[in-house]
C-alpha cells in the first residue's frame, strides 16, 4: 500500500504501445495511444491471447453500440479517435485492468453464509426493501443504492442481505473497506458481475459531498454496463447537505429505526442453538423490558449476553461450590435470575452505590465509601480471584486516585497500616459490594455483566476518574494477552469510547511504559468495525514516534501473522511497518522491524508482500530502509528447504543490485554479510549451485566501496570449503583481487 494517493499521471502508468512520438498524447498522459482510422492491428496495444475475447455477437443496424468505459483522469479527458465501437471492445479489458490500481479493497462474502445469518425485517424495513427492489425484475431499481441510517441501526446487515437475495447467483458480493481520506470515485472498483457494499461512517474521512455524488452518478453508468451494483450505507450525521439527493443511477433511501430488539435477540438465539432459551426469555417480563429501544448492535450483544448467562448457569449447576456465607440457606442463582441480571443495566443500583459522600459504612445506607468504590471496581475487573489479589488491586486504585486517606473516625496520627486495620475487614467489605468469599479465601464475583456495567458507569459519570482509571488498569496487567482481565477491560473501554481524544490519552499513558499492552488493546480496536479506522489512523501517527514504535511493530506483526485477517488489515499493517522503518534510524527500532520481517517471511503470503516491498524500493517508490530490511528478511526465506532468492528469486527483484546496495552501506553491510555466508555455506557442497551463486555475487562485490565489504565477507568464509576441498574464501579472493595485487593485499593480512 502506498503512503501517497494514487495518481494516474505518474510514471508507473502504462506506456504507449505504438512507436509514435510520445508527445502525441491522446489526452490521458500518454498512457493510451492515439487511435487512427484504418490503422493496422499490429499498431494496437498487445492483446493476451489467453484473455477472454470480445463479444462477436452481431448487432442489428438499429442497435445502439455500448458506450466505451474509458477511465477519466482528473483534469484530463481521454479522447478516442476512429471507430469507437471497435475501440471499445479492444480496450475494455485494458481500462478495467488499469482501474485496479490503488482501488479500495474488500472481502468477498459467501452468499450462502449471508443468507443463513439471522435476519429480521420489520414493517419499516419491509417498506425500505420494497422501495429499493423492482418487483418486475427482482433486482434493485438503480445500480447504486445509498442507505442513510442512524449508527448501529443494522444498515450494513440490510445492505448485504439485499445484495445477496436480489443479485444474480454468479454475482460476487464484496464488502469494501473505505481506506481513504475522502470519498473519491477514482478509488471505487469496477468489475463485471460484482455487488459491492461500502460503509461510510467515519466522522471526518467519509463526509459525503455533492461532487462525490455527481461522480458516483457517472460511476453508476459503468456499473450498469458491467451488470454490477453498489450499496453504500451512510451514517445519518454525515448526510447533512440538502443537495445530497437522488441522481441518475442512484437511489437514496432512509432507514429510520432498527428492528424490534426482542425479535433480533430471539433470532440470534435460535440461529446459535439456544432455541430453548427463547421460551424462557418470553416468560421474563423484567428481562424483555430491558430490551426495549435497543439498537440492532446492542440487541445482538444482548443475545450473546443471554447465552453467556446460560453457560454460567450450566457451569455453576454442574459443580457443587463450597461457599462460606452468613446465611446457610443461600442458594445458587436460578437461570431466571441470571438472565434478568445479565440484561439489566444496573443503573438504578449503581446510582445508590455511588450516591452521596459517605465516610462511614452503614448497612441501611447503600452508598459506598471511596475505599469500597475502589474495591468494587477491582472486583469488576478481576471477577473471581484470590482475596489478596483483589485487596492489592483495590489499594493500588485508591492510591492512583490520590493516596490512601486515614480511616474514617480515626486520629490523623495513626499510621496507614493501623488505619486500614481499624476499618472493616476485607471479607465484610467484599460482601457489602456484592461478592462472596469461599473457604479457601478466594473471592467469588460471578457477575461479569454487572462488572461491565460498573466500569461503564464510572467512566460515564466521573470524568476526572478516566485518566487514573486507565493508569490503574495498565498497572494491574499481568501479561499482554487478550485474556488478561485488565487488558480485556481496556479493550472494552477502547471499543466503546475509541474517540480521537481517547486514543491519544491511551497512547500517552501506555505507549512508552507498556508497548505490548498497547499493542494487545489496539489489536482489538483495529478489528472493530466502529473504531477500527480511527485506531489505524492513530497507529499511523504513532509509527513515527520512538516510544510508540514497539507497540506498532508488535501489533502489525500479529495482524500479518493471522492468516484469517482481511487483506485490507494486512495491507494497513504493512504500511505502518514501512513507516516505522522509514522514520527511525535508532538501531533498536530498526532491529525490531527486521525481527518482525524475519519472523513473518516464512509465511508465503507475507513473503510475497515483502517481495513487493523490495520491488517498490528498487523502483524508487517506497522507503529505501523498509525495502532493504524486507530484502534482508527474504534472504532467510526458504522454498523446498533451499534459499528462495538463490534458487528461484521473484523475477521483479534484482538480487545482485540489492546485495551491492546493502554491502556498500556501513549500516547494513554486517547484516547482509552474515546472510550471504549462510547462502554460500548451503551451496558450497553442490558444485553447480555454488558456481551459479558465486558468479551471481561477484558483480555485486566489484565496484565502488566494495573492497572493505568484500574482505569482510571473505573473512567470514574462511571456514567453508567447496565439495572439491577448495577454500571458499580463497576462491572468492582469486576471482575478486587481481593476481598482480596479491602481494599488496594478501588475504591473510587483509582479513586478520
Amino acid at each position: 500500500m502506498s503512503d501517497v494517493p494514487f495518481d494516474p499521471t505518474r510514471s508507473d502508468t502504462i506506456p504507449s504501445a505504438s512507436g509514435a512520438d510520445e508527445n502525441q498524447s491522446s489526452g490521458s498522459g500518454s498512457w493510451l495511444q492515439r487511435w487512427r482510422p484504418a490503422t493496422d492491428a499490429s499498431d494496437g496495444p498487445d492483446v493476451n491471447p489467453d484473455d477472454p475475447s470480445p463479444s462477436s455477437t452481431a448487432q442489428t443496424p438499429d442497435a445502439v453500440p455500448p458506450t466505451p468505459r474509458v477511465y477519466e483522469t482528473d483534469g484530463a479527458a481521454t479522447n478516442v479517435y476512429g471507430g469507437a465501437d471497435v475501440v471499445a471492445n479492444v480496450i475494455e479489458q485494458l481500462i478495467l485492468e488499469t482501474r485496479k490500481r490503488d482501488l479500495l479493497e474488500g472481502v468477498v462474502q459467501s452468499r450462502e453464509r449471508v443468507l443463513d445469518q439471522p435476519f429480521i425485517r420489520s414493517t419499516h424495513w419491509e417498506t425500505v426493501w420494497e422501495q429499493i427492489i423492482n418487483p418486475a425484475t427482482s433486482r434493485p431499481h438503480q445500480p447504486v443504492i445509498i442507505i442513510v441510517a442512524p449508527r448501529s441501526c443494522g444498515s450494513t446487515t440490510l445492505a448485504l442481505r439485499l445484495l445477496a437475495e436480489h443479485t444474480a447467483h454468479n454475482t460476487t458480493v464484496v464488502k469494501l473497506d473505505a481506506d481513504w481520506k475522502t470519498p473519491s470515485k477514482g478509488r471505487l472498483p469496477l468489475e463485471k458481475d460484482h455487488a459491492y457494499q461500502l460503509d461510510l461512517k467515519h466522522p471526518e474521512n467519509d463526509q459525503v459531498s455533492a461532487d462525490f455524488l455527481n461522480a458516483l452518478s457517472e460511476h453508476a453508468t459503468h456499473l450498469r454496463g458491467c451488470r454490477s451494483y453498489m450499496a453504500l450505507t451512510v451514517a445519518q450525521d454525515l448526510w447533512k447537505d440538502h443537495r445530497l439527493s437522488d441522481r441518475d443511477g442512484i437511489q437514496v433511501v432512509r432507514l429510520r429505526e432498527a428492528p424490534d430488539a426482542q425479535d433480533v435477540v430471539e433470532a440470534h438465539l435460535d440461529a446459535h442453538g439456544y432455541g430453548q432459551l427463547v421460551t424462557s426469555l418470553r416468560s421474563l417480563p423484567k428481562a424483555t423490558a430491558s430490551l426495549r429501544g435497543l439498537t440492532a448492535v446492542a440487541a445482538v450483544r444482548a443475545a450473546h449476553t443471554v447465552a453467556m448467562a446460560w453457560k454460567e448457569h450450566t457451569h455453576a449447576s454442574s459443580q457443587q461450590s463450597l461457599v462460606q456465607t452468613d446465611s446457610e440457606g443461600e442458594t445458587q442463582s436460578t437461570l431466571e435470575e441470571r438472565i434478568i441480571a445479565a440484561l439489566t443495566d444496573w443503573r438504578s443500583e449503581l446510582d445508590s452505590r455511588f450516591g452521596e459522600m459517605n465516610s462511614l459504612h452503614h448497612h441501611d445506607n447503600p452508598s459506598l465509601t471511596v475505599e469500597d468504590r475502589c474495591l468494587l471496581l477491582a472486583l469488576a475487573v478481576q471477577q473471581s480471584a484470590p482475596m489478596p489479589v483483589v485487596a492489592r488491586s483495590a489499594a493500588a486504585l485508591l492510591e492512583a486516585v490520590g493516596g490512601i486517606p486515614d480511616a474514617p473516625g480515626t486520629a490523623p496520627v495513626f499510621s496507614p497500616t493501623l488505619s486500614v486495620l481499624a476499618g472493616r475487614g476485607m471479607r465484610r467489605r467484599i460482601q457489602d459490594v456484592g461478592g462472596r468469599v469461599d473457604t479457601q479465601d478466594a473471592v467469588v464475583f460471578d457477575r461479569p455483566a454487572y462488572g461491565r456495567a460498573v466500569l461503564e458507569y464510572v467512566w460515564d459519570n466521573y470524568d476526572v476518574m478516566r485518566r487514573p482509571l486507565l493508569n490503574w488498569l495498565v498497572a494491574t496487567v499481568q501479561n499482554a494477552d487478550p485474556e488478561d482481565h485488565a487488558v480485556a477491560a481496556l479493550a472494552e473501554l477502547t471499543v466503546r469510547h475509541g474517540t480521537v481524544d481517547y486514543l491519544t490519552t491511551l497512547g500517552e499513558l501506555v505507549g512508552s511504559s507498556q508497548p505490548k499492552v498497547l499493542g494487545a488493546v489496539m489489536e482489538r480496536a483495529v478489528r472493530n468495525e466502529h473504531v477500527g479506522r480511527l485506531a489505524w489512523e492513530a497507529l499511523y501517527g504513532w509509527a513515527e514516534q520512538k516510544s510508540y514504535a514497539p507497540a506498532v511493530i508488535a501489533l502489525c506483526r500479529r495482524i500479518l501473522e493471522d492468516s484469517s485477517a482481511a487483506t485490507s488489515l494486512a495491507k494497513r499493517a504493512m504500511v505502518r511497518l514501512r513507516r516505522v522503518a522509514h522514520k527511525h534510524t535508532d538501531d533498536t527500532i530498526v532491529s525490531q522491524v527486521l525481527g518482525a520481517f524475519d519472523a513473518l517471511v516464512h509465511n508465503p503470503t507475507v513473503a510475497q508482500r515483502l517481495a513487493g516491498e523490495v520491488h517498490s524500493w528498487q523502483q524508487g517508490k517506497v522507503s529505501a530502509r523498509s525495502g532493504a530490511l524486507a530484502f534482508l528478511a527474504l534472504m532467510t526465506a526458504r522454498r523446498d528447504d533451499t534459499p528462495w532468492l538463490v534458487c528461484s528469486p521473484p523475477t521483479d527483484i534484482d538480487v545482485p543490485r540489492a546485495i551491492h546496495d546493502l554491502l556498500s552501506s556501513s549500516a547494513t553491510a554486517a547484516l547482509v554479510i552474515s546472510r550471504l555466508t549462510d547462502w554460500i555455506r548451503f551451496c558450497a557442497g553442490h558444485p553447480n549451485s555454488y558456481k551459479q551463486l558465486r558468479d551471481q555475487l561477484l558483480p555485486a562485490l566489484r565496484g565502488h566501496n566494495m573492497f572493505e565489504a568484500g574482505m569482510q565477507l571473505m573473512n567470514e568464509l574462511r571456514d567453508i570449503s567447496t565439495a572439491e576441498g577448495v577454500s571458499v574464501a580463497d576462491d572468492f579472493y582469486n576471482h575478486l583481487v587481481d593476481s598482480r595485487l596479491h602481494t599488496v593485499f594478501p588475504l591473510e593480512g587483509s582479513v586478520a
